[in-house]
């Protein structure tokens, strides 16, 4: 597969596998709501963000939508919007990078961009989450007037890229039936099976065992138009019209059409790679949107809030959880919010307090702006504000100090596994068993005891605490495990000890990956 050199590449390569685990830090100030509605906002910059979020959402997220700068080359208030080419596809790279891995293997991501990036950013997302993997670029209606000072072409419309994790198990959901769309059925020859609409037999790309004569009930002899044929065999035709599948007309004389019934249609239509702005809004929507919200502050780049229903009721159902790593004012968590979906934003400038965390706080309060009305939004629910604080280790590879053990828990279950630790794990020397391995962690007094040769080392003491914590009883119980790996300070254990109890041990913090 053809793949987008630059002049970074190799380096950008190594870009997210290179930056350092930060710990997340709560800040309660911009919060609101009920705190386990399983929602949150984080600021700060979102490659070290998504890595401080993957040990504990790796491949959880449904849907995950981007609106990322288009690198235009003009300069908004919020962003820099203006970098060279090269930079543009070194802040992408990594970030795509990342956030495919909190996708599930039934998720999809969408992205928006424009003409100036679209065909680059879509050869890199061909290498990073597979060609296979594409699934349409739909085409939205952004504006309704015509640019006449536009030097070339007036620019109507954005693309939305979309890729599946796996795209042999994702489907779209279906678009919800319009209420004008059952005109067409009606029941000419009162069929008890209800009203029906029909379709020509004939089909664009014949087959040769499907050209043969047809007879209509009046005697007239029908052939498929030339370069067509009839849509299945003689055989196949006439089992349907025993079943009154096709329909002559009422003097039986016209060409044969197939009948379909209202009763057997899908319910709901399958969506189209072309959004106009009347279905999903356009920006003056949504600077019109994000005006009531912050009149004297009008954030440049919104989404209308109608885009972000379409992508959301296309991509999940209520309590899947929504990604967005370049957040801007909040529309997609604000939205995520009102339809019932759980959702983490990443927002690295001052946007994220001035605007994102007050729109969702409006939201919780029942503001009934944007798709409010059209969802039944009456208010609720809340979320968690946190920003990114220290990183695990110090420039010499140690743990510091302030490092708390659910942190390197979560980090050290991911770093060995690639899956996250629940959030919901109690405080226990036990982190978890995955693919037959078992894992434990002693550190930072987890047994109450922090001297040297206490509750951070390995002995018999502590090897008997972690095989409770675990659940086994020693002279009772078989292990559920094939090899248990304990992190610790030191062990002062045998080599024998160790291989007949089936133990691995690594030492912190230097048998600590860092990804």
């Amino acid at each position: 597969m053809p793949t987008l050199h630059w002049l970074t590449r190799e380096q950008d390569m190594r870009a997210a596998a290179n930056t350092e685990y930060r710990l997340l830090t709560e800040d309660a100030r911009y919060g609101c709501g009920d705190p386990g509605s399983g929602n949150c906002i984080v600021q700060g910059d979102n490659l070290e963000a998504l890595k401080a979020l993957l040990p504990f959402y790796a491949a959880q997220a449904q849907c995950i939508y981007i609106d990322p700068p288009y690198n235009t080359g003009s300069a908004f208030a919020h962003y820099d919007d203006n970098m060279e080419h090269t930079k543009w596809l070194s802040m992408m790279y990594p970030r795509l990078e990342l956030l495919k891995q909190f996708l599930r293997e039934d998720g999809s991501i969408w992205i928006s961009m424009d003409d100036d990036e679209t065909h680059y950013l879509k050869v890199i997302c061909d290498e990073i989450f597979g060609r296979s993997n594409f699934i349409a670029s739909c085409i939205w209606h952004k504006k309704h007037t015509r640019s006449n000072d536009a030097r070339w072409f007036s620019d109507n419309h954005d693309y939305i890229l979309v890729y599946a994790k796996c795209k042999n198990t994702w489907r779209p959901n279906l678009l919800p039936r319009a209420d004008d769309s059952d005109k067409g059925y009606t029941n000419p020859d009162n069929d008890p099976r209800g009203v029906w609409a029909s379709n020509p037999c004939h089909v664009k790309t014949p087959s040769q065992s499907c050209i043969y004569p047809i007879t209509t009930p009046s005697g007239r002899k029908i052939s498929p138009p030339n370069g067509r044929s009839w849509m299945v065999t003689k055989e196949r035709f006439q089992e349907l019209i025993k079943d009154n599948r096709i329909w002559f007309g009422l003097s039986g004389d016209n060409a044969p059409r197939h009948k379909k019934f209202l009763s057997e249609v899908k319910d709901g239509f399958v969506p189209t790679t072309l959004w106009f702005r009347d279905e999903v809004g356009d920006n003056q929507e949504a600077k019109t949107e994000i005006k009531l919200l912050h009149p004297e502050d009008v954030f440049a780049t919104p989404k209308p809030e109608r885009l972000l229903q379409r992508i959301l009721h296309l991509a999940t159902k209520p309590g899947d959880l929504v990604l967005d790593s370049f957040l801007g004012s909040g529309t997609t968590a604000a939205v995520a919010h009102k339809m019932g979906r759980r959702y983490i934003g990443i927002e690295m400038g001052e946007q994220a307090t001035t605007h994102a965390a007050v729109r969702l706080r409006k939201v919780i309060e029942g503001e009934q702006g944007g798709i409010s009305k059209a969802v039944g939004w009456q208010g609720g629910g809340g979320f968690r504000f946190f920003t990114l604080g220290d990183a695990i280790f110090d420039n010499e590879r140690r743990i510091k100090k302030n490092i708390r053990f659910a942190s390197l828990a979560a980090h050290i279950y991911f770093t060995e596994t690639k899956t996250p630790r629940s959030a919901r794990s109690r405080e226990s020397t036990f982190l978890g068993i995955h693919a037959g391995t078992a894992y434990a962690l002693l550190y930072n007094g987890i047994l109450g005891d922090i001297s040297t040769g206490g509750g951070n080392v390995l002995t018999q003491t502590t090897l008997a605490r972690i095989l409770r914590d675990i659940g086994i009883d020693t002279k009772k119980s078989k292990a559920a495990y094939s090899q248990l790996v304990i992190y610790g300070e030191a062990v002062r254990l045998g080599q024998e000890t160790l291989r007949r109890a089936h133990i691995i041990f690594k030492q912190t913090p230097y048998d600590i990956k860092v990804w």
